[in-house]
């Protein structure tokens, strides 16, 4: 029965140990390349040259020019624009994978604890598929719930406030050395 578990334990631990790969975009530094991140129906959020902050949808953009419809409409150029952020929806995958991860715990420890009876490697298999795809379905609806991150879609050059500084913290971890790799940027 070692055979079985060996499959399991192994896929496991290469879910866990799969880094997620970073798909974070640098903002667009020139009023004019917007058309490329944002489209008309999105909703963003404007911080203007003053530092109020307007949430809207998208009516047009076009080049040197963006629409908005928030409270009337709304017309913004190069220089009245500081900041423009975004809601990007997050991906169902993960709250699937989370879900399946901790409802198939079930049918691994059922694995863990048979040791070895070939009778009971069916009802541990079934345990595994059943409570896992339990854990997905509950695990899809949890993320569902949970709205995207706002994301940076335009930063006036020269703009200064929060919003310009970035903290990155990233664990090293070698044969020779286990540390932590600390980043401020302005």
């Amino acid at each position: 029965m070692r055979l079985a578990r060996t499959p399991v334990a192994i896929l496991v631990a290469v879910l866990f140990a799969s880094p997620r790969v970073a798909a974070a975009q640098e903002p667009v530094r020139d009023f004019n390349e917007l058309n490329t991140r944002l489209k008309p129906g999105d909703t963003i959020w404007v911080t203007d040259a003053q530092g109020r902050e307007v949430k809207g949808k998208i009516v047009d953009v076009a080049p040197g020019v963006l629409r908005l419809k928030a409270d009337g409409s709304k017309a913004y150029t190069s220089g009245d624009v500081n900041l423009i952020r975004t809601r990007r929806p997050d991906s169902l995958g993960s709250g699937a994978l989370i879900g399946f991860a901790a409802g198939s715990s079930v049918g691994i420890a059922c694995f863990i604890d048979t040791e070895g009876e070939s009778e009971m490697a069916g009802w541990c298999t079934g345990y595994l598929l059943v409570f896992g795809a339990l854990g997905a379905g509950l695990g899809v609806g949890i993320d569902a719930l949970i709205p995207g991150k706002k994301t940076v879609v335009f930063r006036a050059p020269g703009s200064t406030g929060a919003a310009a500084a970035r903290l990155t913290i990233a664990p090293i971890v070698t044969p020779r050395a286990k540390g932590v790799a600390v980043g401020l940027r302005f």
